[in-house]
């Protein structure tokens, strides 16, 4: 397709209102409490001046993640609806342009947008949540429990970490289950107590062990003392070490590529609610952005106006979609979560009905 004046001047047009309405959607987002908690601790001295320029910067990745599809939106509506009252559409139209190429500039800028969405989830806000804790300290002290299974699904260990902090833990349990399976009861055959242990590359250190040597009957029959030994070793000692940083994360701060494995693991251990929420997260970072292309073109849409029709019920309509798009996107996280629904559909329920409203429109206007 040839580039003309007409697209440059589109493209340029939607291209700036756009901008502007992503910069007015970050700076609402930022200013009533996030601004003002910061100026409350550098007042406070928490932070220097230079950390709460960091701190609000680190904040930007997640605020234009979602600024993005409305600043697309309000910027394709604002200047379709002018262009409209000023007549200028019907021109276009007059001289044989068709709806799709008349939108064409905008698809282009919308694909552009959706590029910058993707790597924002994708490399920026991981980045940035990362910075966030660190400027925070805000690596919390947690507890988790790792339970290896055999091919029949019965337990073979239990490792119980009462507490632990970046690759070191402490109070560990360790129970070695019995190889043979009562009917109301599987017994235990050891139990390891450590004082502390160590998260290494490729496996689990404890030491200080006190070990409990246990009969069929569940009566101790011997009472040991360990200097170290180790529990997990190779790949099982990274996947495990992947599902406890992880289990205490939150999928904004993990990439596509680790948020991918850790969904993998979390199937091969059969954590089931786990696994479903973070499919759906995982498929929302593609159906997120393609959402940019849908609402661009909702916005030029809902900026078709005949030159008398009011400008407000565009706009009107435009708030609400957003409105209900994030707020019912934890709703469909809750689905999947649960069961209820497949995870990809769920994921894919809200861009599929701006689809459907994006066809709904078209059909709707005299266009």
């Amino acid at each position: 397709m040839k580039i003309t004046i007409y697209d440059k001047y589109i493209f340029k047009q939607v291209a700036i209102t756009t901008i502007v309405a992503i910069l007015l959607f970050t700076v609402v987002w930022i200013a009533p409490e996030m601004l003002l908690n910061t100026i409350k601790k550098i007042l406070a001295g928490e932070y220097t001046v230079k950390m709460g320029v960091q701190y609000l910067t680190y904040q930007l990745p997640l605020i234009l993640g979602k600024a993005f599809p409305v600043g697309l939106l309000l910027g394709s509506l604002f200047t379709f609806d002018k262009l409209s009252k000023d007549s200028e559409l019907t021109i276009f139209r007059a001289v044989g342009l068709p709806f799709k190429r008349i939108i064409a500039p905008v698809m282009v800028l919308s694909i552009i947008v959706t590029g910058l969405c993707f790597i924002t989830y994708d490399k920026l806000i991981p980045y940035s949540q990362q910075k966030l804790k660190a400027m925070q300290c805000s690596n919390p002290v947690s507890q988790y429990i790792y339970t290896e299974k055999d091919s029949q699904s019965r337990p073979v260990k239990a490792v119980i970490v009462s507490r632990y902090d970046n690759y070191v833990m402490n109070d560990i349990i360790v129970l070695d289950f019995s190889k043979k399976v009562y009917d109301d009861v599987h017994g235990i055959s050891e139990i390891y107590v450590a004082e502390q242990g160590y998260r290494k590359s490729d496996k689990w250190i404890l030491e200080d062990i006190t070990t409990y040597n246990i009969t069929q009957e569940g009566i101790f029959k011997a009472i040991a003392h360990k200097d170290s030994m180790e529990i997990m070793h190779g790949k099982l000692a990274k996947d495990v070490s992947i599902l406890m940083d992880n289990s205490n994360k939150k999928d904004r701060e993990i990439t596509n590529a680790d948020l991918w494995y850790y969904i993998r693991l979390l199937k091969k251990q059969k954590m089931e609610e786990p696994y479903r929420l973070m499919l759906n997260k995982y498929y929302q970072r593609f159906f997120h952005p393609f959402v940019c292309i849908l609402l661009a073109v909702m916005g030029c849409l809902l900026g078709f106006s005949k030159p008398r029709e009011q400008r407000l019920i565009g706009f009107t309509i435009a708030i609400g979609a957003i409105f209900l798009y994030y707020i019912t996107l934890p709703f469909f996280d809750l689905l999947a979560e649960k069961g209820v629904v497949l995870p990809v559909i769920a994921a894919a329920f809200p861009p599929v009905s701006f689809l459907l409203a994006c066809i709904a429109f078209y059909k709707s206007k005299d266009i």
